[in-house]
């Protein structure tokens, strides 16, 4: 964190925590966002303490919410409105978060009684709209849509007197999970040269985007280790000292992990597996029907793109005691 801090990168939180967690190391108010369905009122009083960039609201009762704090506590704040644009990410369903049946955002059709609230709230700057419409999208013509949208959402406001201060596009730009050594590094040239052509902004205004997954993805990997290998009639199992509660992704969100065997050679001969942890759970695995080289007990196996995510979402479930963690140059 420090190191993307020392970029020039800001943060975006989703919750106090993380808002507290970014401070620490070295992020400035003015470089972090919090955004989440669900904040607390503490969580919302810290951010307003620590005069963040935006608390991007997600529904006219929050909104109203963050109007009495701010004015309780006589505290400035500055919000963004996140909105719901309707846009499909074509995505994994757990991960899209820009339609209606999902539960995240204002409607279109709320915005003028968010623009009611505000303009009764007396510590309160409207700064930006925000909009983040899923995770690992990897069509281009879904961004083209999403700057469609909020370009005409911006331009809404405009009419209404107001002209935001950014556009926040949220995030969602794909990873290689499949060939991480062939594209370690997300293709960020492309995602913003469609930015800048499709994104309609008018002097004075910013463009934000939450770039997440796509920085740390590749950075991070989980290494296992082989306890047992066992053979069915129709299915090779290979059992690893992780599992679930090392990496939930493959069981939350079926997500495929590229997995390598560092201590065989990769011209040996191959086998096909299934790559199970130890947790008592059938939904328990790390990858399904995945070629290695012959595998045995004590081999060292490398699960890659384990960066976003990973050791974040872990857990002691089975009162497993935490992975390490090691950051090497």
């Amino acid at each position: 964190m420090r190191r993307i801090s020392d970029a020039g990168i800001g943060a975006d939180c989703v919750s106090g925590p993380e808002v507290s967690k970014a401070l620490s190391c070295g992020f400035a108010g003015a470089n972090i966002v919090l955004a989440g369905v669900g904040k607390t009122d503490e969580e919302i009083v810290l951010a307003l303490k620590a005069g963040i960039s935006s608390i991007n609201v997600e529904s006219l009762e929050e909104l109203s919410v963050i109007a009495d704090l701010s004015g309780r506590e006589k505290l400035n704040g500055n919000i963004s409105l996140r909105i719901n644009p309707g846009v499909e990410a074509h995505t994994h369903t757990y991960i899209t978060t820009g339609t209606e049946a999902n539960k995240f955002g204002l409607s279109i059709q709320e915005l003028p009684e968010a623009l009611e609230i505000l303009q009764q709230a007396t510590h309160l700057n409207l700064t930006g709209i925000h909009a983040h419409i899923g995770s690992q999208i990897t069509r281009p013509e879904v961004f083209r849509e999403l700057c469609k949208a909020m370009n005409e959402l911006n331009e809404w406001f405009i009419a209404q007197g107001i002209l935001p201060k950014h556009i926040n596009l949220g995030g969602g730009l794909s990873v290689n999970y499949q060939e991480p050594n062939q594209e370690p590094i997300a293709d960020f040239e492309a995602y913003f040269s469609l930015l800048r052509q499709e994104t309609k902004l008018h002097p004075g205004q910013e463009l934000w985007c939450e770039l997440g997954r796509s920085i740390t993805a590749q950075c991070g990997s989980l290494l296992t280790r082989v306890l047992y290998s066992k053979k069915r009639e129709k299915k090779n199992f290979l059992i690893v000292d992780a599992g679930m509660t090392e990496l939930i992704r493959p069981a939350l969100y079926d997500a495929h992990h590229h997995i390598e065997n560092l201590s065989r050679n990769a011209v040996a001969p191959e086998e096909t597996y299934d790559v199970v942890g130890p947790i008592c759970e059938s939904s328990d695995y790390l990858g399904k029907e995945v070629a290695l080289p012959h595998s045995v007990r004590n081999d060292i196996l490398a699960v890659r793109t384990a960066g976003a995510y990973g050791e974040a979402m872990s857990s002691e479930y089975n009162l497993r005691k935490k992975a390490a963690v090691y950051f090497i140059e």
